[in-house]
């Protein structure tokens, strides 16, 4: 079986976004107190951006990706049937599936992701840095520990990135749904647990006052087709899934163009190595928006 790389297409090429618009502009125009909450608060929730046709195309797909015999796992950044060290307690994790299935190559260039994204940037151009999957499955999914994204990407410089976390299921506190740290943005650069590790095993990296704050995290449950979009130093993390649904979601984390790489090693696994100081660009980091055409 002949497995193609979508890393090589810089533009939709399947169905997934045929009956999306890609007509102005100011299509999804956030308003200011939307950007107001996302600098204050550190994050931006309940943003629909896949419809129901388009929510049952990913999970078809999430379903492909998920067989540890399928042929195009040479692709992939990291490969996780699950993350935890719990057998009891799953966490399916992969990075890189943009480069196996049609519709998670697509979804990059979402107009809704990215006109938003670019916003939340400061009306800069978005460039994609990598994918992530996630499935916890019902009564016995894992936890992903407290940690900020970017205490994982301090191979790239300027921090001037965001995430997009996309819900698959209805998300809610009894199936493992994502919980934020309001402000904790603010706190700097913390030290990086085990992701999938320790629920608290960020705290020892706390003040007394901060470990207060992580006890009122706040839950963000939304309905399936929904994002919600954090700033790469919000505090955040996901209890276990004890319900009997699944709960499915894939993250897309982007930067601002102009971000270089901070290390001479590969950034991801199996992708070519950058300089030190050389701008992230090419078949791997591929410009998804560009904000110079919305100020045409």
């Amino acid at each position: 079986m002949v497995v193609k790389d979508y890393s090589k297409y810089h533009e939709p090429v399947g169905q997934l976004l045929s009956k999306t618009s890609f007509a102005g502009p100011t299509d999804y125009q956030l308003s200011e107190a939307q950007i107001h909450q996302f600098q204050e608060q550190g994050y931006l929730s309940g943003i629909r951006i896949l419809d129901d046709e388009q929510v049952e195309i990913l999970r078809e797909e999430l379903l492909e990706i998920m067989d540890p015999q399928h042929p195009g796992h040479h692709l992939l950044y990291e490969f996780h049937s699950n993350e935890s060290e719990d057998p009891d307690r799953i966490l399916f994790h992969c990075l890189g599936h943009w480069r196996m299935t049609p519709g998670f190559h697509d979804v990059l260039w979402n107009p809704a992701f990215v006109q938003i994204a670019s916003q939340l940037l400061g009306n800069r151009s978005v460039r994609f840095w990598h994918d992530q999957l996630f499935l916890k499955p019902a009564e016995h999914g894992g936890v992903v520990a407290w940690h900020q994204d970017y205490s994982y990407w301090t191979r790239t410089k300027p921090l001037q990135h965001l995430t997009a976390w996309i819900a698959l299921d209805d998300t809610t506190m009894e199936n493992g749904c994502l919980r934020y740290v309001p402000g904790s943005h603010k706190w700097g650069l913390l030290e990086k647990p085990s992701l999938a590790g320790e629920m608290s095993g960020l705290t020892e990296y706390l003040s007394a006052e901060q470990a207060r704050d992580l006890e009122m995290a706040v839950p963000i449950e939304l309905e399936k087709g929904c994002a919600t979009f954090h700033h790469p130093l919000l505090v955040h993390g996901s209890f276990e899934n004890n319900s009997k649904r699944p709960r499915r979601a894939f993250v897309l984390n982007v930067f601002a163009d102009g971000t270089c790489s901070d290390s001479g090693e590969a950034l991801l696994e199996g992708v070519p190595s950058i300089q030190k100081g050389e701008k992230m660009d090419g078949q791997f980091f591929p410009l998804l928006f560009d904000a110079t055409k919305r100020r045409e």
